[in-house]
């Protein structure tokens, strides 16, 4: 995000844009600041810093975390993500979910673990699946209520998965929803991370969503999962074997 060396500046540069950029700039390479590191690193003084980094934050570019601390928000993954639509995609994940929506009927998910969250990186439509307003490109992925979350969460170590679970929170979004970290280890005992995940209305009354851990080839390689939304209590049989294949297609794109 830093600008070009041989760059020339413009005559009429906008400082408090610019500034705006540096905050954010800091927070993405070291997220986890607090303001005063935040002013420090940036080379500003503390009280511009607290106005900008309120102004960020209230756009969604920055979050505030529990402690205090900041780090970058979903709008940069928006941007991100409508950037890399905006080149193109390549075969290897849009065309694998597209053909699984096509395939199975229902709507079909990406995501990953980002900076101790849940992440939705991608996602194809289909006419089996209702709209799910939470699960949009970019958004965080509440990971103890959905498929898609308990299958990455199956890809982490117990410390990690505990520490990402706590931070974001235990909310109940229906009857259903696990409501504290040993109900959900003991629904995470039952899995196993090479099996299609499920979860039956936890997340969304009369929704059930199903999802696979893509297998790894190496240790410090991201961990990504598959998903669907699907209507009712059943996960239909030819939808679990899609989900087995796409995430082995996954793995070796």
């Amino acid at each position: 995000m830093t600008l070009d060396a041989d760059r020339e500046r413009p005559d009429d540069l906008v400082q408090s844009v610019a500034r705006a950029f540096r905050v954010l700039e800091v927070v993405t390479r070291s997220p986890g600041l607090p303001v005063k590191a935040i002013a420090r690193r940036s080379g500003l003084n503390l009280s511009t810093t607290y106005h900008l980094v309120r102004t960020l934050a209230y756009k969604g570019y920055v979050t505030r975390l529990k402690d205090g601390t900041y780090d970058i928000g979903g709008q940069v993954s928006r941007r991100f993500y409508e950037q890399l639509g905006s080149l193109g995609r390549g075969p290897d994940t849009r065309e694998v979910l597209r053909h699984l929506a096509q395939s199975t009927g229902y709507s079909a998910y990406l995501g990953r673990i980002s900076a101790g969250r849940v992440v939705v990186v991608d996602y194809a439509e289909a006419p089996g699946s209702p709209y799910l307003e939470d699960l949009e490109r970019g958004l965080d992925v509440s990971a103890h209520a959905t498929a898609l979350g308990k299958a990455l969460l199956l890809g982490i170590s117990r410390r990690e998965r505990y520490e990402l679970v706590v931070d974001a929170g235990m909310r109940k979004f229906t009857a259903r929803t696990a409501a504290d970290i040993s109900a959900l280890d003991a629904q995470l005992a039952r899995l196993q991370p090479d099996k299609v995940v499920e979860e039956h209305g936890e997340f969304r009354d009369d929704i059930t969503c199903a999802a696979h851990l893509v297998p790894r080839r190496a240790h410090d390689d991201t961990t990504w999962a598959v998903g669907l939304s699907i209507p009712g209590e059943v996960v239909p049989q030819h939808a679990r074997r899609e989900l087995s294949m796409v995430a082995g297609d996954l793995a070796r794109a």
